[in-house]
């Protein structure tokens, strides 16, 4: 008898707009749009890949399909509103969705407008759902570095503290293409507007492209970082520096970087003193969503309740969520280890038991 880690409030600083899609949700899409999908796709399971340029491309094949399938503004709005539905079941109080408005702009009339829309839907989602929803814009590595630096001035035209802001800036997409110093300029921009620098780094690669992110990108938070494990000097320099690791298992497991989930170096992350915030990154093709990632933690690492508090501590401490909201929700995760046990996946309290939560919430949503 253990507390459900679905009642256990946190963050979720680590989910990709299209890769965050029900699988009913992507069908329909499909379906409406006249699009053909890999039978891949039609089932959310985690899908193994091998850990080469080949495993990526048949990824990147996988959710290049999906992304087809989002072709409105009604389109995105609802893929925002269900992965705020879907966090807000799993326990999430705070979700920063990660998102290339590039790919859906010639559907909307351009970068601005798909932009707008998601954070219009991202404002309604924290309304509706009691989980406030963020945004981080991402670039992508295998487009040109300019790209990358008009999305950077985009997102610092949006950029704000609370829901419906923009209040990060990513670099996505496979580590071993381009060059991460040219993506310099563009998180420049994004520094100087106050943005969380939150590049991906790390997974495919190991600590010797950490370092390399760590000089030319100067990021607030990794995405992943997980590979940082294998050297300890750079892992200390992380800890050192309070560069939180934005640490995805299934993804890692799905990706073949890792043969298990017992094999993700999640225990000596956490052991060096890293700060670790567990996500989900594309649960549309690796299956399992948030609460499994603190599930595997405790089933595959050991993890007791007081250490998946620390973890569910750390996310929220990590986010660009605003300092009240911070304050209210590490509270809350107190509040959990007050709680009896009970057996997990019972589910989690609704927003109407976060009282605390929701006022905090409410004033920041206006």
């Amino acid at each position: 008898m253990t507390r459900s880690v679905e009642s256990l409030p946190k963050a979720h600083l680590h989910l990709h707009f299209t890769g965050s899609m029900r699988t009913a949700t992507l069908l329909e899409l499909a379906a409406s749009h006249r699009v053909r999908l890999p039978a891949t796709l039609s089932s959310q399971t985690m899908i193994t890949l091998s850990p080469d340029e080949r495993g990526w491309f048949r990824f990147q094949r996988l959710y290049d399909a999906a992304r087809a399938c989002v072709r409105t503004a009604e389109d995105m709005r609802r893929i925002v509103l269900e992965a705020a539905a879907d966090d807000a079941a799993e326990g999430s109080r705070w979700l920063e969705l990660q998102v290339d408005p590039t790919s859906y702009a010639v559907h909307v009339g351009g970068l601005t407008p798909a932009l707008e829309i998601v954070l219009d839907a991202a404002r309604e989602a924290s309304a509706l759902t009691g989980t406030a929803v963020a945004v981080v814009v991402a670039a992508s590595r295998v487009r040109h570095p300019l790209d990358a630096r008009t999305l950077a001035r985009l997102a610092a035209r949006h950029a704000g503290d609370g829901p419906g802001s923009v209040v990060g800036f990513g670099l996505s997409n496979d580590e071993r293409r381009g060059e991460t110093a040219d993506f310099a300029g563009a998180f420049a921009i994004a520094r100087a507007a106050g943005l969380a620098c939150v590049p991906h780094s790390g997974e495919l690669l190991g600590p010797e492209h950490v370092e390399a992110t760590l000089a030319a990108l100067h990021p607030d938070r990794l995405g992943h970082g997980v590979r940082s494990a294998e050297d300890p000097a750079v892992l200390e320099r992380l800890v050192a520096a309070g560069i939180a690791l934005e640490v995805c298992p299934t993804s890692n497991v799905s990706l073949g970087v890792y043969p298990e989930l017992g094999a993700v170096p999640l225990r000596r992350l956490v052991e060096a003193g890293a700060a670790v915030a567990l996500g989900a990154d594309d649960p549309l093709l690796f299956g399992p969503r948030l609460a499994a990632q603190y599930r595997s933690a405790r089933e595959d690492h050991g993890f007791d309740d007081r250490e998946l508090a620390a973890l569910a501590k750390a996310s929220i401490s990590a986010s660009r969520a605003p300092a009240e909201l911070k304050t209210a929700l590490h509270a809350e995760v107190d509040d959990w280890l007050l709680l009896p046990g009970e057996q997990d996946g019972d589910g989690g309290r609704g927003p109407a038991d976060r009282p605390d939560v929701i006022h905090s919430m409410s004033r920041l949503i206006g």
